[in-house]
């Protein structure tokens, strides 16, 4: 009787090692077969001309969007948030799968550049864009262009270059 009672087992981890085996076969030609994207996800492009007019009648500075992009910028986020510092953001994905994006507060200058820098600090560097003057901040998650005016202080932020960051901050108008 004990030589039975041993041979079940053995069957029964047999079985257990075919059936492990038969699964990761399956899993491997369901994978083989199944279409799958590698690279990064096609995320959907925004139109933000409504929230964009609703900022611009709602908020307490010149609230600021691009004009004459490339249509390869594709703006991906937008939003207002007139209840937390007339807060105004709007993100694009660039032509190179970089991410770029546009910040608006009347926060304390201090806070919202932690935030909208993602951990930036400025840096001795600053640009005249158009007529406006923008500091460099780096070191942080995203490298950032910086204008502060009319209590309020516009960032121009991403995972972009200095070169990309430059062209949307030219491109920004206020009207």
């Amino acid at each position: 009787m004990a030589g039975s009672n041993g041979k079940q087992k053995q069957k029964s981890v047999r079985n257990m090692v075919l059936s492990l085996g038969v699964t990761v076969l399956a899993a491997g030609v369901i994978y083989l077969f199944v279409p799958h994207e590698d690279g990064a996800p096609d995320l959907p492009r925004v139109d933000y001309r409504v929230e964009l007019l609703t900022a611009r009648r709602a908020a307490s500075y010149p609230v600021v969007a691009p004009q004459g992009l490339p249509d390869t910028w594709k703006a991906t986020s937008v939003r207002f948030k007139g209840d937390d510092f007339d807060a105004w953001h709007l993100g694009f994905h660039t032509p190179g799968g970089e991410y770029v994006q546009v910040e608006q507060s009347t926060e304390k200058p201090v806070t919202f550049l932690e935030e909208a820098t993602q951990g930036g600090r400025a840096t001795e560097v600053t640009e005249q864009i158009g007529d406006r003057t923008w500091t460099r901040y780096t070191g942080g998650r995203y490298d950032a262009l910086v204008h502060q005016e009319k209590g309020a202080t516009t960032v121009v932020a991403g995972t972009g270059s200095f070169e990309q960051l430059t062209q949307m901050a030219k491109a920004l108008k206020a009207e």
